[in-house]
């Protein structure tokens, strides 16, 4: 079981915010993060893996690494973290960056293997694509095989392609090492695919906890479905107006009525949803 309860006064751009998380994680679980940007949810990641001070306690089993008096030093936390930049060695193969964690060769030959880089392993970084920097990313995140493995929005500058492929990758090796991740992510569908469970942070607090289904799927009655979105433009056509919402990477119009138009603000987070197949738009 791990145990975490700190809390930390943030000073953010609308002024000091306290991030106050108490939460309780089977070891084995993947966990989700999400919530608005400024949550607290990168920083949360950088307390637990010691690179950020804050008051409480974290305890992994029967290891203490934060309580009121010591704070394990990162190095000494068995965790793997992997951030949106790679940070990779840049004069070091791809094989070299890994056993630079460790020397094992048997787990750096079974990780490239899991990730199909086999074939990349005498590579240098700079001579491979964003997806193969993130698959070495990955394998050197587990080279400690981590109790804990934390990913800071990793697959966010990929395509959707590369997204899923990566993202099967990760929970292969979820599962193969069993470890306990916690992932930042804002995409819904990746949420759904990877974790377990999900924790949303609002100002520093938790508003919601529950399983992918209970927290993503935001219906109710006889709706068929309900997306958040930005509503984008309001068009009139004769006597018809159309709302023009981004939903994730997608466009959607949806026909609204003159009420509605009139009511409705571009550039505002709107829920576009549908009841027998008649879309809705609501604040």
């Amino acid at each position: 079981m791990i145990k975490v309860d700190i809390n930390k006064t943030l000073h953010g751009a609308s002024g000091e915010m306290d991030l106050t998380i108490n939460l309780q994680i089977k070891e084995g679980d993947f966990i989700a993060l999400a919530g608005q940007s400024g949550s607290g949810k990168t920083t949360l990641l950088r307390i637990l893996a010691g690179l950020e001070e804050a008051k409480g306690t974290i305890q992994i089993g029967n290891d203490i690494w934060l309580d009121n008096k010591k704070s394990l030093a990162p190095q000494k936390r068995k965790i793997g973290f992997i951030f949106q930049d790679y940070a990779l060695f840049p004069n070091m193969s791809v094989e070299e960056n890994l056993l630079f964690v460790k020397k094992d060769k048997q787990l750096v030959k079974r990780l490239l293997e899991i990730t199909e880089l086999s074939q990349l392993a005498k590579r240098l970084p700079n001579s491979l694509s964003g997806g193969q920097k993130q698959r070495v990313s990955l394998c050197r995140a587990m080279m400690n095989r981590p109790k804990l493995l934390l990913m800071d929005e990793p697959l966010s500058a990929l395509d959707p392609a590369m997204r899923t492929k990566l993202q099967n990758e990760i929970l292969l090796l979820h599962k193969e090492f069993g470890t306990t991740t916690i992932m930042v992510s804002h995409d819904p569908s990746e949420i759904y695919r990877l974790a377990s469970r999900v924790v949303v942070l609002e100002l520093g607090q938790i508003v919601n906890d529950g399983t992918p289904k209970e927290v993503l799927l935001q219906t109710s009655g006889s709706q068929k479905f309900s997306f958040e979105g930005e509503l984008l433009e309001i068009i009139q056509i004769d006597v018809i107006f159309v709302a023009i919402v981004a939903i994730g990477q997608q466009l959607v119009e949806v026909v609204i009525s003159e009420y509605e138009a009139k009511n409705l603000k571009v550039g505002e987070s709107v829920r576009v949803s549908t009841k027998a197949f008649a879309p809705t738009i609501s604040q």
